[in-house]
């Protein structure tokens, strides 16, 4: 059984540094990180202002980083990686439903929204295993490091069907097209 915490990262630099330059992000802009560039971005405040960050542990291991991006705001972005040992154990969609409690249930949020990249089959299987719904499709929308680019898939999830354990189908076929 996985035992999963979220704790609030608190300047532990070399780990997160470590966490995310060991490790590959293939559905990311960016597929592998440079620790000067991230040692740069803590010291601007990239993890901290406007940001929440937290550390993703299973059994007593931080196996991955969530960052919720617009904290302010009524409709958070969030980012979430996991090491490459962590993926497909289960603890994207144990992350993604805690991210709904601390975000509904806490901070009187009203939308959750995520988007990754159209070929990310796994986030996209962990978004709608979280209850997340796909209310779109960009074509062209992501651009990668390498000039590339990709499509995007938009999953969300609000704070009523969170708050009434339901998921709410989209109307995406409704006249006019």
């Amino acid at each position: 059984m996985i035992a999963l915490e979220i704790r609030k990262f608190n300047s532990e630099n070399d780990e997160l540094i470590d966490l995310l330059c060991t490790n590959d992000w293939p559905f990311h802009a960016k597929v592998q990180l440079n620790p000067a560039a991230i040692k740069r971005a803590i010291e601007n405040g990239y993890y901290s202002e406007g940001r929440e960050t937290f550390w993703v542990i299973e059994n007593e291991q931080k196996v991955g980083i969530l960052i919720i991006d617009d904290i302010e705001d009524t409709i958070p972005l969030f980012d979430l990686r996991l090491t490459t040992k962590a993926r497909g154990k289960g603890i994207g969609q144990k992350s993604l439903n805690w991210l709904k409690d601390y975000l509904y249930g806490e901070k009187c949020k009203i939308r959750i929204e995520g988007y990754t990249k159209a070929d990310n089959l796994a986030m996209r299987n962990c978004f709608t295993k979280s209850g997340f719904v796909k209310e779109g499709y960009l074509r062209n929308a992501w651009e990668n490091e390498d000039g590339s680019i990709s499509d995007t898939v938009l999953y969300a999830s609000i704070y009523d069907d969170w708050k009434d354990n339901k998921i709410t189908p989209i109307k995406l076929d409704q006249v006019p097209y």
